[in-house]
């Protein structure tokens, strides 16, 4: 009786070991075969199924595909597509804009117009661009100004201010020891009398350009009406530069007066000057005057040339734009 319970009990194991293997390990569904790795207790998750494979179409023509491998992500447990970082193609990165190359630029300036409707419009005929500097408070201020505008020329006010050496500079001038609101007074004025100009520079005012506070007030108008200033050079150390800095507005100097000698074998040999200064990459600002006699048919005469040698002639608020638009199609680049 006792071996027929232990024969039972023995029975009844079995059964439960097999029930108990039925459950741990159920029949394999149909797919991919199953791994022949013996069981360790472990359930370790099957791997992702392979990314599908991109149409041959649509990968870049220049790039393979990478080696993929597995690794186990230490936060999930779940095998991972593994990338070698050197397998990854590089990109072919942004390149800095280039340079754009630039004709070397020449500016002439015209200065001392109001006086004689008859010389001016020598340089009016001029078949190239040209700034025009037209003095205040003469008889002929205002249709100078117009003409220089309707000529398609650029007008600035040639702001007249007091020399070192006396001489009287005119009309609507700067004194020596003005009062700084005084000078902003004069300047404003002279401006309103002169319809569109686009800047200013100096008549005579080898005196004055040396005075900080003069030529701060001149510079702080210049800012409000959003004009440029020309220093006209009349005398080193000038308190210009300083000035347009602090209240930061386009400022310029003359390099090359052209009519010191108003021979024209000494206009062509400025010219030539400013040509070589022209050659360093920033235009080269050359004023004359109107009262020169030879100035308007030299540079008839030679216009041909300089468009042949390859520069180009502007102003200095045509150079501005362009030089704007440059910047802004650089950064659209």
């Amino acid at each position: 009786m006792q071996a027929k319970l232990s024969f039972a009990g023995a029975s009844l194991f079995l059964v439960a070991a097999a029930l108990a293997a039925i459950f741990l390990n159920p029949p394999a569904k149909e797919g991919p075969a199953a791994s022949a790795e013996p069981t360790t207790g472990i359930i370790v998750a099957p791997a992702e199924p392979a990314a599908p494979a991109i149409p041959a179409e649509t990968a870049a023509p220049t790039e393979t595909a990478a080696p993929v491998g597995l690794a186990v992500s230490a936060e999930t447990g779940v095998p991972v597509a593994r990338v070698e970082p050197s397998a990854i193609p590089s990109r072919p990165q942004p390149r800095p804009p280039s340079p754009r190359p630039t004709p070397p630029t020449l500016i002439f300036v015209i200065d001392d117009a109001g006086y004689s409707m008859k010389e001016l419009e020598k340089f009016l005929r001029l078949p190239f661009p040209l700034t025009i500097a037209v003095l205040p408070g003469l008889p002929g201020s205002d249709e100078a100004a117009r003409a220089v505008v309707a000529a398609g020329k650029e007008l600035i006010l040639h702001q007249p201010m007091a020399a070192l050496g006396g001489q009287d500079p005119g009309p609507g001038a700067i004194g020596i020891g003005e009062d700084p609101a005084d000078a902003v007074r004069i300047v404003g004025a002279n401006l309103r009398s002169l319809a569109g100009v686009s800047g200013m520079n100096n008549h005579m005012g080898s005196a004055v350009t040396t005075d900080p506070e003069l030529m701060g007030a001149v510079a702080a108008i210049a800012k409000d009406r959003g004009i440029y200033y020309l220093d006209s050079l009349t005398v080193s150390g000038t308190a210009t530069a300083a000035a347009a800095r602090r209240e930061g507005i386009r400022y310029w100097e003359r390099d090359v007066f052209l009519d010191n000698s108003p021979d024209r074998a000494s206009i062509i040999r400025a010219i030539e000057e400013g040509k070589k200064r022209a050659a360093r990459n920033r235009p080269a600002v050359m004023i004359g005057h109107v009262w020169s006699a030879e100035l308007a048919q030299a540079l008839s005469d030679l216009y041909p040339q300089l468009i042949a040698e390859g520069y180009s002639l502007s102003t200095i608020s045509r150079y501005m734009l362009d030089e704007a638009a440059a910047d802004d199609a650089d950064t659209r680049d």
